[in-house]
């Protein structure tokens, strides 16, 4: 199938519900350039995507939310977001699974992501429902990470912190990789933060 055909029933997904324990407040709404981290997250999703994005929330959702206001795509509420971010990712895929024939799932805190990085993931999709397009980076494999609809019922099924990345060493799906190292750049604490602002500046 050409590139261009399923693209319009791929949808962004940007997992924005956690407590980021570790950052000491709610980590989504800490700005970078002025500009809350999941909005630029979800700005880069809808700038990939459209309407045709997602943004799961739960921990202080109407704040995180609200910093998306107005926004393209539309939301959903994480009840169980303390559980893990595989309860994230089971939410999303349970409510796209009869509309979507991929999903990119993204993170919040994945500061440095472009939407031209997840337009290049879009664009090397064959359309099949076994191949996945992965990020690579430092030596890894992981997020953004495009999940066929092949894998929505193991997606749906995900609890805890397991966040489909034993997918990518199932034998029943081609992993297909795009190198974009900034992906390596997350956010964990205020001080990552600060280095990342430090660094873009200089």
């Amino acid at each position: 199938m050409a590139a261009h055909g399923p693209i319009s029933q791929l949808f962004a997904v940007v997992l924005a519900a956690g407590s980021a324990t570790r950052f000491g407040s709610t980590k989504q709404l800490a700005e970078l350039g002025g500009v809350p981290l999941v909005r630029r997250a979800a700005n880069i999703a809808t700038g990939a995507c459209g309407s045709k994005t997602l943004l799961v929330v739960g921990h202080d959702w109407k704040a995180v939310s609200h910093a998306c206001d107005p926004s393209q795509g539309f939301l959903i509420v994480n009840e169980h977001y303390a559980d893990g971010v595989g309860t994230s990712i089971a939410a999303a895929t349970r409510s796209l699974q009869q509309v979507a024939r991929a999903i990119i799932v993204m993170l919040a805190d994945q500061a440095m992501i472009t939407t031209e990085h997840v337009k290049a993931m879009c664009d090397a999709w064959s359309g099949a429902d076994d191949e996945i397009i992965a990020t690579a980076y430092s030596d890894t494999v992981g997020a953004p990470v495009l999940f066929p609809r092949g894998c929505f019922t193991e997606l749906s099924g995900l609890r805890g912190d397991a966040g489909g990345r034993h997918l990518l060493t199932d034998g029943r799906f081609r992993v297909r990789k795009i190198n974009f190292e900034p992906a390596a750049v997350d956010v964990d604490t205020p001080d990552d933060l600060t280095q990342i602002s430090r660094n873009a500046r200089s």
